[in-house]
Order: C-alpha cells, then sequence, then structure tokens
C-alpha cells in the first residue's frame, strides 16, 4: 500500500513539474507584462487551459456546435466560447464588447479595428495608414508591440494579407539570444486545443487585437469605428462639427472639419488625420477646454 502511495504521489510529482515546465519553457526568461492581468483576462486564460488537450472528433468540434457549424475551422469559435464561458461563470459582458463573435477570415480583425484596439505587427494597417502609440511623437516601429496576456494574435498565411488564424497570448519570454517569443493557447492546432510558440518576428503574425487602447491609427475618408468617433467629438467640442456629426464614420463632413483645423493650424490642407493632425488637434483641445468654462468641472467636496 505504501508503494502504490508513493508511485502515485510521485506520478502527481512529475505531472506538475510537466506542466510547469509547459508554462514557462526552462530555456525562456518570462517578460513581466506592461499592466496588470485584469481578474476577466485571468478568467479567460483559466478556462483556455482547462481546455488543453480537447480534439475534435471526425472533424466535429464542441466549439463548432456552440457557433452553429459543427465543422467549422474552429480556432475562433474555440475563442469566442471561451469568453462566453468567463460571461457565464462571472456574470460578466466581455463577448461582443471587449471581444467579438465572428467565425469566418478578416472579422475578428477588423472588429478590434473598429474598436480603436488593434495593432498591427508592421505599424501599418493596409486601407487605414501608419500606426503609433498613443501620443508618441514618433510612428510604431515594427515588431516592437510585445502582446500581453488576453490580447489576440491573428495570423495570414498568404500575400492577400487575409487572417486564417487566431489564438489567444498566454504570456511572453526572451529567448537566450534576445528574441521575444509569444505563447499562445490555441484552437484547431492542428485538431485540439494547445499551446504554441511564435517569434514575435513571425512573418505569419498579422497583428493583435489588444485588451487595452494602445495606439491610434490615420484617419481618412471611410474609415469607421471608435477612434473615427473620438476625431468627432473633439471637432464638435471646438465647435468644428456638430452634434449630429458624430456618427463614427469619416464622412465628407468630418474631412471638411480636419481640413479646416488643419488650416488654422497653418498644416497642408489634407482633410486626413495623420499623426501630426491628431497630436496637434490634442494640444489644441487640451488648451480650448483651459480657456472655455462650459468644460471645467466643480469639486463637489469642497
Amino acid at each position: 500500500m505504501k508503494s502504490r502511495l508513493w508511485l502515485a504521489a510521485l506520478a502527481a510529482l512529475l505531472l506538475c513539474l510537466g506542466s510547469a515546465r509547459a508554462q514557462t519553457p526552462p530555456e525562456l526568461t518570462l517578460i513581466k507584462p506592461a499592466f496588470p492581468i485584469t481578474q476577466e483576462v485571468s478568467q479567460l486564460l483559466k478556462v483556455a487551459v482547462g481546455e488543453m488537450g480537447y480534439k475534435e472528433q471526425g472533424g466535429v468540434s464542441k466549439y463548432g456546435i456552440w457557433a452553429g457549424d459543427p465543422q467549422a475551422q474552429w480556432c475562433a469559435e474555440f475563442l469566442c466560447w471561451v469568453v462566453d464561458q468567463v460571461d457565464q461563470q462571472q456574470g460578466t459582458s466581455l463577448l461582443k464588447s471587449s471581444y467579438p463573435l465572428y467565425n469566418s477570415n478578416n472579422t475578428g480583425r477588423d472588429w478590434f479595428l473598429a474598436q480603436g484596439r488593434y495593432i498591427a505587427r508592421s505599424g501599418f494597417v493596409t486601407n487605414w495608414g501608419t500606426q503609433w502609440y498613443r501620443g508618441a511623437k514618433d510612428s510604431m516601429e515594427k515588431n516592437s508591440y510585445v502582446p500581453q496576456p488576453g490580447d489576440w494574435v491573428f495570423f495570414s498565411y498568404s500575400a492577400s494579407g487575409d487572417t486564417a488564424h487566431v489564438a489567444m497570448v498566454e504570456n511572453c519570454y526572451r529567448s537566450a539570444d534576445n528574441q521575444v517569443v509569444v505563447q499562445v493557447i490555441e484552437g484547431n492546432n492542428p485538431d485540439a486545443v494547445a499551446r504554441a510558440q511564435y517569434k514575435l518576428t513571425d512573418w505569419r503574425i498579422q497583428g493583435y487585437g489588444t485588451v487595452r487602447d494602445m495606439a491610434d491609427i490615420v484617419l481618412r475618408m471611410g474609415a469607421e469605428g471608435e477612434k473615427v468617433k473620438t476625431l468627432q467629438r473633439t471637432l464638435c467640442d471646438i465647435t468644428l462639427l456638430s452634434e449630429n456629426d458624430v456618427t463614427g464614420i469619416y464622412n465628407q463632413r468630418t474631412s471638411d472639419a480636419v481640413k479646416a483645423f488643419q488650416s488654422e493650424m497653418g498644416m497642408q490642407t489634407t482633410g486626413i488625420a495623420n499623426q501630426l493632425t491628431q497630436l496637434r488637434l490634442q494640444d489644441y483641445y487640451a488648451q480650448y477646454k483651459v480657456q472655455h468654462p462650459e468644460f471645467w468641472t466643480v469639486d463637489a467636496a469642497r
């Protein structure tokens, strides 16, 4: 009996060591996240880790069934299912607010773009333009963003740039040769939920849907989303747009308002809210609020 107990204890110890080794590879050094990991992200990762080893059967997965497409290529369905599980367990509303609900190419990436929480690995988004970290005066350098736990990684395997795979960041590590390695939990790898590691410079990584709003991007005609709405609200507050113009759609009226601001600042009047225009507008708006009492707030505690 004692021998069996000892063997069981040894097996349990080896299992724990194996799990720890999977989470913290011995040849890598953990990179501390730049921001505290929220309770929601901790729960997401806990649920995702709990699914490790699940395998589809005959091309059918429970995540595809949940999403209404049993034979789906279920990387996105898996992540959306994880978010839904946390919502059900914690009473949160993360799905469709913090994370997208989707099952087709590009839809998830475009959702994060519209939310203003997408960072391209290259620092440039096709049909949008360059990106920069919020408040920064320099453009974002390629491969400069180290993804945070809970971010989603979008992959493309073709010249078209269409997203073909998605995974959730668990941690990032630094290798002995100073390379950043992104560890993810992903579905459909190739038929199971598993961990995987990718170098930060991996050409297949297209970009990241981020937990936080980390970066700004060039805005122009046709752009839509929260970044456009924020720009319009600012232009409205400085009386270059009306309340009815705050639509989240970069239309001709928005372009004209940007041109008017650029003209007032002595800038080239392109109607495109590039990095310089947005930074100038932010500085101008800060001073504008100081000079206009309608923006002042009263401290009720005094």
